[in-house]
């Protein structure tokens, strides 16, 4: 199993759990006086939503970062990176970047940069690291699920009160938006959107337009050069440094408002025990070059997990070997997937031999994706009602600064066969346990998609990407692991246990069918509505 070494701090989705072993017997713990009523691990959209409804309703709350506060010391270690061009704060504690494609920066020391890739046999999982969680280092796209399949996922909730209520309240306090008609077909930076579409509507797919968090207001002040350039100018996966309405601006923004809420950066949780009056949670506090230079335990009477799928549920499964923790459900660990996530593309698209473009355009015809092209994904291709084929396929940008007449996009898909996530106490981590029999039929719906619409459009598969053309071993959406309705109750408590809860990824199993911050923050919402109206009386 290829898995980083042990001194070199891997972790969960927002919150880590690994301490140098040369470093933690020269370090003396310190244990906190105060006794905190609300704890919260991690600030990705679940302990953002827990942490705004929780300091809403008059409750003070401590939130616990492993990465980065971003914004602290006026934005000292600010602006993020390109794509292009990525400085050392790109890359969570490794010399050179682990990006999908393009790693081309190689840095004199580690710092506690912004994306993550942890490496397990059979997977690579992305993690944005700071306040913020994934918002920080994802592409915006907001879509919200399929009704039939959300239902097939969690077949106890109320979907009519989702669709009516908590899917609405998530997109209107994550400033969702959509671009317009009119500026999505004039503007030169979605020529590769629009190629995208076109070519697949020549295969038969239907195609949809997505909503995101990043501004398109602001999109159009960035080509006009009113503002500073952000999607624009190569920015994403590395963080934007405007436009983007990543949490730190919405959900954590306000929370932070109410005056309730303090937040500790850089404060990586190992585990938690429970005690008498809740938890003693043990924590190791980092400097930006990824070495422990605090032990301390924090005690609370309420603990929140929302370290993300790898997080929390590395949280838990090592709380139940160090903590002695032995009333958990047999599920922790169990429904874990990758969102059926696969990566592939096309290169040769709309060259000479193979426009797509209207007979009406064919005079101002120019071959390719776009030298210019935003990094904001704001188109789909949806084939979920195909039974044999049922996947959705994000149009995603490829930024390079040139013309390279290539497609990419990021399949989604359902997983069959989900995996596990085990817990290995000689080295104080997780195995995920994922073979390539879970992702067989990703793959083989990745191959129909590129065939069908090679077959309409012409184009090779892109074998310059990854080897075969397909990369099934990337995963950004890491789902499960701690189930909603079988490691907790249907509203997020861990069952075995009173005042511990989870409100995040961890809670969907394996799967949701499309990007999944929408839905993971739609679900926190709903949690959070019964525990302040029944926990906190």
């Amino acid at each position: 199993m290829k898995r980083r070494n042990f001194v070199k701090l891997t972790s969960g989705l927002s919150m880590g759990l690994m301490v140098p072993s040369v470093l933690a017997s020269e370090l003396m713990t310190t244990n906190t006086n105060e006794y905190i009523e609300n704890l919260v691990i991690g600030s990705g959209y679940g302990g953002a939503v827990a942490a705004l409804r929780l300091t809403q309703a008059g409750k003070k709350v401590v939130m616990l970062e492993m990465g980065l506060n971003w914004e602290k010391e006026g934005g000292k270690y600010k602006p993020f990176s390109n794509l292009i061009t990525p400085k050392n704060n790109s890359t969570w504690l490794r010399k050179s970047t682990q990006a999908p494609m393009m790693n081309i920066s190689r840095f004199n020391k580690k710092f506690t940069g912004v994306l993550d890739r942890l490496d397990f046999e059979n997977v690579k999982v992305y993690a944005g690291r700071g306040v913020g969680g994934g918002s920080l280092v994802n592409g915006g796209m907001a879509v919200q699920p399929k009704k039939e399949y959300f239902k097939e996922i969690f077949p106890d909730l109320d979907v009519e009160e989702f669709w009516n209520t908590y899917f609405p309240l998530a997109q209107k306090e994550l400033d969702v938006n959509q671009i317009s008609d009119e500026y999505y077909n004039e503007t030169p930076y979605y020529k590769f959107a629009r190629v995208g579409e076109s070519e697949a509507r020549k295969a038969g797919f239907k195609t949809i337009r997505v909503p995101n968090v990043y501004s398109f207001d602001y999109m159009k002040k960035e080509e006009a050069g009113e503002v500073p350039r952000s999607a624009l100018a190569k920015e994403v996966i590395y963080g934007n440094n405007h436009g983007k309405q990543s949490l730190e601006k919405t959900y954590l923004k306000k929370a932070l408002n109410t005056g309730l809420l303090t937040i500790q950066d850089l404060h990586q949780v190992d585990y938690f025990k429970q005690m008498e009056k809740g938890y003693v949670v043990c924590v190791n506090v980092l400097n930006t070059e990824g070495e422990v230079v605090e032990k301390k335990t924090i005690n609370c009477k309420k603990l929140f997990l929302n370290a993300g799928s790898l997080g929390t549920t590395k949280l838990l499964l090592a709380s139940k070997y160090k903590g002695k923790m032995n009333n958990f459900d047999p599920s922790l660990g169990e429904y874990w997937g990758n969102n059926g996530n696969v990566m592939t593309g096309r290169n040769m698209v709309n060259t000479l031999f193979n426009r797509v473009e209207n007979e009406a355009t064919y005079s101002n015809f120019r071959p390719g994706t776009g030298v210019k092209q935003s990094t904001i994904p704001v188109s789909g291709i949806d084939n979920w009602e195909d039974e044999k084929h049922s996947f959705f396929a994000e149009i995603s940008p490829l930024p390079m600064g040139m013309e390279v007449y290539t497609a990419l996009y990021l399949i989604i898909n359902k997983v069959p066969t989900p995996g596990s996530i085990s817990y290995n106490p000689e080295i104080n981590d997780i195995i995920i346990n994922w073979e390539k029999k879970n992702y067989k039929h990703t793959v083989k719906n990745a191959k129909y998609f590129i065939k069908k619409m090679n077959k309409a459009n012409g184009g090779t598969p892109s074998g310059l990407l990854w080897k075969g053309g397909y990369g099934p071993d990337i995963c950004y959406h890491p789902l499960g692991g701690a189930v909603l309705g079988k490691t907790t109750d249907l509203h997020g408590r861990v069952k075995g246990y009173e005042n511990l809860y989870i409100t995040d990824g961890a809670l969907v199993p394996a799967s949701i069918g499309v990007n999944p911050f929408l839905t993971i923050t739609a679900v926190a919402e709903y949690c959070m509505d019964e525990i302040i109206s029944r926990d906190y009386q």
